[in-house]
């Protein structure tokens, strides 16, 4: 038996400008992007980048992350679409963000290639903000009330979710029934990565390029379960979700490239910028003087 309930979905705009509509899920998604910039600019400063890098990035990345989002849902769901107003008005949603990361990181690639900049420095620095961006964007979807997950049965209400604020799961309430609120599965997964991340940046100074691979892998294994439960999924054939099957390729890459990059000496460079070359040289050095020595 599921958990019933009876409960009025919460108003989706934020504010009305006259007669423009701000709507939560747009407000939540600026501001994830404005905090993750602050965090990035204040790292970057520390790394000895320019202070306008991540400014002047974002420039091109939102429009190409929204474009990304939008053309990677459609495409999985080519069917639903008669014309190019369809797909082009995302007002009622419709937004993949395995496509927004897909498009920003190749605008992140080649505006780093240009700018004469290593794309993994910059990866680096931005992994943890692209958390803050997703965590905050998940609670643009509870307003909305979508990206939610199956009916809670009653025994598993009573034994977890009754304990959570009754403002949440009352926007969980769906048709006269709790479902499962996947948005705060998936904030509270990546609220968790962001402290990984900042751990390894301050802690660890991996080498260059971990820190955003283990954002690539963290997320991924996060989503690879609460894609199970969400009812909303965009699916590739029979049973396959897509979010699930490119999750399992994202770990199964970033793995391949944290092992092909060390492998083949592409990561002599630590996180914050010193060469691990540097101390080999020495090491070489402090040898062949030794070995002069002897002779």
């Amino acid at each position: 038996m599921y958990q019933a309930c009876a409960y009025e979905a919460y108003d989706r705009v934020f504010i009305e400008l006259g007669p423009f509509p701000v709507y939560w899920y747009g407000f939540l998604i600026m501001l994830g992007a404005l905090i993750g910039l602050l965090v990035a600019v204040r790292e970057s400063k520390r790394l000895n980048l320019h202070k306008d890098f991540f400014i002047d990035l974002l420039v091109f990345a939102i429009p190409a992350a929204i474009v990304g989002a939008r053309l990677y849902y459609v495409i999985f769901q080519w069917e639903n679409y008669n014309s190019l107003i369809e797909i082009i008005d995302i007002r009622e949603g419709g937004l993949a963000i395995h496509g927004a990361l897909i498009a920003s990181v190749l605008v992140a690639y080649f505006y780093a290639k240009a700018k004469k900049v290593s794309f993994w420095k910059v990866a680096d620095i931005a992994a943890p903000s692209i958390l803050i961006g997703q965590m905050l964007g998940r609670w643009g979807n509870f307003m909305n009330q979508e990206a939610y997950g199956g009916p809670i049965t009653q025994s598993a209400y009573e034994s977890f979710h009754q304990y959570l604020p009754n403002w949440i799961m009352q926007n969980m309430c769906v048709d006269g029934v709790m479902h499962h609120p996947t948005f705060l599965y998936e904030s509270m997964w990546s609220l968790l990565g962001i402290a990984v991340l900042l751990y390894l940046r301050y802690k660890v100074n991996p080498r260059r390029g971990i820190i955003f691979l283990s954002y690539v892998i963290w997320y991924s294994f996060g989503r690879i379960f609460i894609e199970g439960l969400r009812t909303d999924s965009l699916y590739l054939f029979g049973e396959i979700r897509v979010a699930q099957l490119i999750s399992i390729l994202l770990i199964a890459g970033a793995a391949f490239v944290i092992y092909y990059r060390k492998k083949n000496g592409y990561a002599e460079v630590l996180y914050d910028g010193t060469s691990l070359n540097k101390g080999k040289s020495k090491n070489n050095k402090k040898n062949n003087s030794k070995k002069k020595k002897k002779k």
